[in-house]
């Protein structure tokens, strides 16, 4: 996939907080899942009926109803009222309004902290010390990411498509999203690990896929050429009416204040 010289950990100074407003809709119908190893790996050793989780950029709710299902009581943090409205209700889920930054929630009170494709809008060093406060002296934290896989064909070339479609390139590179988790001296035992992942779509699902992304244009010219161009590129790779976008998910894991996962 193309990129930009843009760093990362500067994405948080392009509007995060309200430039999904308009694509909530199209988010909860057509992004994608994360595989069931993922919330088995976060979960690991802990006792998921007795803890608290809080799931910041929540969203419309995608990852924590994953952990939810697991018995895990959820605090969504989302600053975004259309897409935590979107968000399909779950009785061990309860959505606030907040932000990485500022979370509201009480010191030492959560057990874990989760952020689902979400970290590299944050402000990292004041999230970093955030997540360390209201965490438990033994809580963890998780970061993931669904990284479009760039060994397939297929999502290799709707990923040039999408940067070439794209009002905002500046976001295309967050390849170093975790790095500041990696020096944060409020964290130790990072480690890494990676899972396979795929969505199946439809035409129509792809072209949502892709009007869900904050930095698709809404209407124009630009649209119109990358709803065009998708439309080739399905017909060339769909199997029975459908093709398979492939990621790579990847999760870090990190202990607070020293204590080992």
């Amino acid at each position: 996939m193309s990129e930009t010289n843009t760093n990362p950990s500067a994405l948080h100074t392009l509007n995060p907080l309200n430039r999904f407003s308009d694509r909530a809709a199209d988010y909860v119908k057509y992004r994608p899942s994360y595989p069931a190893a993922v919330i088995d790996t976060i979960l690991d050793g802990l006792d998921a009926a007795t803890i608290v989780a809080a799931d910041i950029g929540a969203g419309t709710g995608i990852s924590a109803r994953l952990l939810a299902e697991r018995g895990v009581r959820v605090l969504a943090i989302e600053p975004n009222a259309a897409m935590s409205a979107a968000a399909k209700p779950h009785p061990l889920v309860e959505f606030r309004d907040g932000k990485a930054e500022a979370t509201g929630i009480e010191d030492d009170s959560v057990d874990l902290v989760t952020c689902f494709q979400a970290f590299h809008w944050f402000d990292p060093t004041p999230t970093l010390l955030e997540f360390q406060r209201i965490l438990k002296s033994t809580g963890r934290l998780t970061l993931v990411w669904n990284n479009r896989d760039k060994e397939d064909a297929f999502t290799t070339e709707y990923s040039n498509l999408t940067v070439s479609g794209s009002v905002d390139p500046a976001i295309h590179k967050r390849s170093d999203s975790a790095q500041p988790l990696l020096v944060s001296p409020h964290f130790t035992n990072v480690r890494l690990a990676t899972f396979a992942n795929y969505q199946e779509l439809d035409l129509a699902g792809l072209i949502g896929r892709v009007r869900s992304n904050s930095y698709t244009p809404k209407e124009g010219t630009l649209l119109d050429r990358l709803i065009l161009d998708l439309e080739q590129l399905f017909d060339r790779f769909q199997n029975d009416g459908f093709i398979c976008l492939k990621y790579s998910t990847s999760l870090h894991l990190a202990s607070c204040d020293n204590k080992n996962i």
